[in-house]
């Protein structure tokens, strides 16, 4: 997938824990109208939410939210101020309290990848159409 997106993306920010209801409206709506199918829709929906709701607890700010589709999928970027985090995590067992959002993102896209920018740290996901 290309650096950046080929069109200009739906962009959505997020800064507080009640901006997750709506951020998880904004990913599903437009996550389909960009050919996303439903069910699909609804795993980029609690990917992006793990994501989001893992910025609010680890860092003093919120992030931003972009998607696009591009070369048969839908991409979206979670960018926040946190800092780099791992891939290819093990899950954690059902009784842990805590640790299951990235493992459980990386089982249900089809591409994630973690990378620094200008804005902050990116984790892109992509789903195919």
């Amino acid at each position: 997938m290309n650096a950046e997106p080929a069109t200009a993306p739906y962009e959505a920010t997020y800064a507080e824990p009640g901006d997750l209801a709506p951020l998880r409206d904004f990913v599903r709506l437009h996550a389909t109208a960009l050919g996303l199918p439903g069910s699909r829709a609804d795993l980029l929906t609690l990917a992006v939410s793990e994501l989001a709701t893992n910025t609010l607890q680890h860092t003093d700010s919120g992030g931003v939210v972009r998607l696009w589709a591009e070369d048969g999928h839908v991409v979206c970027d979670v960018i926040d101020s946190g800092p780099m985090r791992t891939l290819g995590r093990a899950m954690p067992a059902a009784d842990a309290p805590r640790g299951r959002g990235l493992a459980i993102v990386e089982r249900i896209c089809d591409q994630v990848g973690v990378e620094e920018s200008p804005e902050g740290t990116r984790v892109r996901l992509a789903l195919a159409l």
